[in-house]
């Protein structure tokens, strides 16, 4: 039917694996009217600026994990080494803070990866990484809050110091431990959010000062005692590095999930004010400020104490403690108690909006995309997040649970930094439209087949008289060319296309078997297990494929189409595609290495998400019935709709 049908997709007839990988539309200021007015939901506010991006990655990254971390890493691990762990982690870390950069600034909506995944792979693997991340924050919120009140009793003066109605309490006959102080906390913050989202986020930023201020305590009274002394945690006959490289690296990969968190930031994209500039510092200055934290905690607090000496419960209080300073154990514990605190906010934050996110795309009942008008917040996905954590916190014991956290970060953190390639090489260039453009579409369709038709007819008349005229000299003895514009101007377009074509295809396939390589290095070097001769093969194997794919898409020219993806004006994310693909390895490298007994949970609960998948979130999609248009066309459409209406 002319040059828009001939690339249009009925959603209503794309069944089985075709419904996977349909794509949805960057969001724009057509498709957010649009959407508006058809489902009358209210907007999110745009409420937040830096300082309150900062707070809640901070507050979501720096939790009551250090105040342990740092004691037992450095005996296993790294030794006095322990502050290069650090440095190694947060590296990787910005890696994955690189790609979350560009695309939040470039797709400044709520639902984070999951959104991101959408717009860039397909609605299958989307709905995976947004079941993925509803259970990583459930379990992350729910295992902090319950280890809350330990850290409570302690400031009252001991472990059984809290009040009756407030301390674990255990159920006669079924050996369930029950905890009303963490589920009352999960019920109060879950209150908080519901008021408000600059509300919210300001008295996390209270809180998480609180805790700042308690590891600046421990910098500089650690330093004091450390100059003090001589550093005796440094003066070791074995040096610096007892564990080796190795044991450095291996330390690394430990304290990468005291990182974890700060990718809460892009969740709250569409509650940004200026998400272009505003995202990208927020996420880059919350990372730095963790990372030297954490740094200059660890080289204080392996200093003041030898490595084999410290304790692994309590390791930076009884570093203290054995400088005769029992009294800053209580300065400490309020640092782990607020971390905690500024955690569970930042655990509960982010699931309403991805919740809200995947019922606007027909993936969830619309139930969980209502927007309180007063407020400005999901309040309903909120309440249901609240609820379901704060009973999780009660009933349960989650610790066994918390290996189910990194498997969905960490799978997050991949898919970003896939969906950055894919941006840069492999950017979509249908964009999905609602039926109910489908007249406006017809419209557009027309005037190209009648332009294109006309220009032929012009063209062959051209042709036809200059072939037909018997004025044209016969030039003796030269070259007598004959030029036909319709024919080079057609075969120079099909050459384009072609080649276009080409190169698309050839930068997809060269992204997956990266992947691939990647997997199959990754599984082969992890597993210790096998014959030495086949775990070699395989990472030979491995390797030739990542770096065959590193070199491929280095020389591969980036798809022009990325330049129109999204918002403009955003953060760029630089070497493209060395960064996004060591940010692959290095995240595939620690999901491999999470345990059997970790993927093995995760399995049962992507099975139900599957089945979830199939029967409601497939057939309810809102891109069931879309209509795909080639992107540079879409302007237009929209424009024509406007003028049948007015």
């Amino acid at each position: 039917m002319g040059i828009l049908c001939d690339t249009q997709i009925n959603g209503s007839g794309v069944g089985g694996l075709r419904s996977l990988v349909r794509r949805k539309q960057v969001d724009s200021a057509h498709s957010n009217s649009s959407s508006a007015s058809g489902s009358g939901h209210h907007q999110l506010a745009k409420a937040l600026t830096v300082p309150h991006l900062i707070a809640i990655g901070v507050g979501s990254t720096i939790g009551a994990g250090v105040y342990i971390l740092v004691g037992t890493v450095a005996r296993e691990h790294s030794g006095p080494a322990l502050t290069f762990s650090f440095l190694i982690a947060g590296i990787a870390a910005a890696l994955s803070a690189f790609c979350y950069a560009e695309l939040a600034s470039r797709c400044p909506s709520a639902g984070s990866a999951y959104h991101y995944s959408y717009i860039c792979v397909g609605e299958g693997v989307a709905w995976l990484i947004g079941w993925a991340l509803i259970l990583e924050y459930t379990i992350g919120g729910s295992a902090v809050a319950r280890g809350i009140s330990p850290n409570l009793a302690l400031l009252f003066g001991g472990p059984d110091s809290l009040p009756s109605f407030l301390a674990r309490q255990t159920i006669p006959g079924l050996d369930i431990v029950v905890d009303p102080c963490a589920a009352i906390l999960v019920f109060v913050v879950t209150g908080l959010l519901c008021v408000g989202i600059k509300e919210s986020t300001f008295v996390q930023g209270v809180v998480t000062v609180a805790n700042t201020c308690a590891m600046i305590f421990v910098i500089i009274a650690g330093g004091y005692l450390g100059f003090k002394t001589g550093w005796p945690g440094y003066e070791l006959p074995v040096g610096y590095f007892p564990f080796g490289a190795d044991g450095m690296l291996a330390g690394a990969s430990t304290v990468f999930f005291a990182f974890i968190g700060f990718d809460s930031v892009a969740s709250t994209a569409e509650e940004v004010k200026n998400p272009q500039r505003d995202l990208p510092m927020g996420i880059g200055i919350a990372l730095s400020i963790c990372c030297t934290l954490y740094m200059l905690v660890s080289a204080v607090i392996v200093g003041l104490v030898p490595y084999y000496a410290m304790d692994p419960d309590t390791p930076i209080s009884s570093a203290f403690a054995s400088h005769g300073m029992k009294w800053a154990a209580y300065i400490v514990t309020v640092g782990a108690s607020t971390a905690l605190c500024s955690t569970l906010m930042g655990s509960i934050l982010p699931q309403p909006r991805i919740l809200m996110a995947m019922a606007r795309d027909g993936l969830l009942p619309s139930f969980f995309s209502d927007v309180n008008k007063r407020t400005q917040v999901p309040v309903k996905s909120t309440v249901v997040t609240g609820l379901l954590a704060g009973i999780l916190a009660f009933f349960m014991d989650v610790e066994q649970l918390a290996g189910m956290v990194s498997v969905g970060t960490l799978v997050a953190f991949t898919m970003v930094a896939i969906s950055v390639l894919i941006l840069r090489y492999v950017p979509p260039d249908e964009v999905p439209l609602p039926p109910s453009l489908q007249e406006a579409i017809d419209s557009v369709t027309v005037r190209y087949s009648s332009s294109s038709s006309q220009e032929v007819d012009v063209e062959n008349s051209k042709a036809d008289a200059i072939t037909s005229s018997d004025s044209i000299p016969l030039l003796v003895g030269k070259e007598t060319h004959v030029a036909y514009p319709l024919i080079e101007k057609v075969s120079a377009q099909c050459n384009f296309i072609v080649n276009e074509a080409n190169r698309r295809k050839i930068a997809g396939w060269t992204i997956m078997l990266t992947c691939i390589g990647v997997l199959v290095l990754t599984s082969a070097a992890s597993s210790v297990s096998l014959n030495s001769s086949l775990r070699f093969t395989l990472c030979g194997i491995g390797g030739v494929l990542l770096l065959s794919g590193l070199v491929m898409l280095t020389w591969i020219d980036q798809d022009d189409l990325r330049h129109n993806f999204g918002h403009s004006g955003g953060f760029i994310c630089p070497c493209v595609p060395l960064l996004p693909i060591a940010c692959i390895l290095i995240n595939v490298y620690l999901l491999i290495n999470l345990g059997g007994s970790t993927w093995t949970r995760v399995s049962i609960w992507l099975a139900v998400g599957v089945i979830v998948y199939l029967f409601y979130g497939r057939k309810h999609s809102s891109l069931r019935y879309a209509v795909y248009v080639p992107a540079a066309h879409v302007d237009e459409i929209y424009q024509s709709s406007k003028n049948s209406v007015s």
